[in-house]
């Protein structure tokens, strides 16, 4: 579907200075899909899937009897949509929404990729583009998806992850801290580098581990990272170790001693 959508759209768009928690995970399950497809030559060419099918549907609950082609489509179905895009919220419809953003706030990778699992995924130009605001209609059951059929495997142990990705790509987690993040460049990225108080930590932000390799003495893996709305692939320290205490009370930045790629999962898809 186009990536041109209604005022709405583009308002909220534009407010946000990065992709929320949901759009995040949903984009790199979208990514682990393509990728692994292709290496297993499911897909003749890498195809890009459909991150805000994974936005929509996650974690979806399944009301009882329903099923994706449980209704006729009528052209009644399709103008009463329209209405009610057109038409003020009303205070059941402002309720569901808020459940909406309840659902979409505990959305991970895995809870993506076990989705397309389930119900299938459609290819990228076949859904609304990622971040559309556009309630889905009852209708878009009908649009096609790839079925596919896999279980999600999650690894705790970096070492156990580095084994895993000679064979299946595999995401991760990775602690981000600012404002080293923004400056990475070529060079590694090794969390906190500043004296105490000039680091802030942001939090954790799904990636796409690329690959193992040794540079300038230490041992680093190439990672694909969307950050404020911008993909890029740098370079992270497997070596560095971090801990970050509570600053005049601020628990937001405590975290346990850690690695800097932690909680790692590994779509197998079955041929």
């Amino acid at each position: 579907m186009s990536h041109e959508c209604h005022p709405d759209c583009q308002r909220s768009m534009a407010s946000k200075e990065e992709h929320d928690s949901a759009e995040r995970a949903a984009t790199v399950a979208a990514n682990l899909i393509s990728a692994t497809r292709h290496a297993l030559k499911l897909d003749s060419e890498m195809t890009e899937y459909s991150a805000q099918f994974l936005v929509d549907n996650a974690l979806l609950e399944e009301k009882p009897g329903q099923s994706p082609h449980s209704f006729t489509l009528t052209v009644e179905d399709c103008l009463q949509y329209l209405v009610n895009m057109a038409s003020p919220k009303i205070e059941a419809e402002l309720e569901e929404m808020e459940k909406q953003q309840q659902r979409r706030a505990k959305i991970t990778v895995k809870d993506c990729l076990e989705c397309a699992f389930k119900e299938g995924i459609p290819k990228r130009e076949s859904w609304a583009h990622l971040g559309c605001v556009s309630p889905v209609p009852a209708f878009a059951s009908f649009m096609p998806r790839v079925p596919m059929k896999g279980k999600v495997i999650e690894v705790k142990k970096l070492e156990d992850a580095i084994k895993l990705m000679k064979r299946h790509p595999i995401a991760a987690k990775l602690l981000v801290f600012s404002p080293e993040i923004d400056h990475v460049g070529n060079g590694v990225y090794v969390g906190p580098s500043g004296a105490v108080g000039e680091s802030r930590y942001v939090g954790l932000r799904d990636v796409i581990l690329c690959g193992e390799e040794k540079f300038e003495g230490d041992d680093v893996m190439n990672v694909q990272i969307c950050y404020k709305k911008r993909t890029s692939i740098f370079k992270v320290s497997l070596t560095r170790m971090v801990t970050t205490l509570a600053d005049e009370g601020d628990k937001s930045q405590t975290i346990e001693p850690s690695g800097l790629l932690v909680d790692f999962v590994v779509p197998r898809i079955f041929k």
